[in-house]
């Protein structure tokens, strides 16, 4: 790989951890491509280019992964949910969540139900104090 892709790959993870810092914000292209030292045209293309999605798209995943987190570990509503991880309008959070969960928000969380525990035995074996390779079942 030559040194100048090397340079454009760091960049653009540099804009993506900042896009995963900020996923509830507002997406400011021209903000990501100024911290990157290219234009936003080049950005666009570059980004979806490295990581197969446009900043757009990686953003509205994000959302949507963070959201489904929500409506599983908390009792808030959908609306909540949606104006918390950065949707402006609950249709668009509903359109978005299905077309990449398959499900609407609402169903999603009736079928993910409550959070399934570890068995107590797993974790008491997990937490014991002995060597690595004794605590986890294996030699050496």
């Amino acid at each position: 790989m030559s040194r100048a892709v090397e340079e454009s790959n760091r960049r653009m993870l540099r804009a993506r951890d900042a896009m995963d810092r900020a996923y509830a914000r507002p997406l400011d292209v021209a903000a990501l491509a100024r911290m990157v030292h290219v234009s936003e045209a080049h950005f666009i293309r570059t980004f979806r280019a490295t990581f197969g999605e446009t900043p757009h798209r990686y953003l509205q995943r994000r959302r949507v992964e963070r959201s489904m987190f929500m409506l599983r570990e908390t009792e808030r509503s959908v609306t909540e949910i949606c104006f918390a991880v950065g949707f402006t309008s609950l249709g668009t959070f509903s359109r978005t969540f299905r077309e990449i969960v398959g499900r609407s928000p609402s169903e999603y969380r009736r079928s993910a139900g409550p959070p399934v525990a570890a068995p107590s035995c797993f974790s008491m074996a997990w937490t014991r104090p002995s060597s690595f390779g004794e605590a986890r079942g294996t030699s050496g």
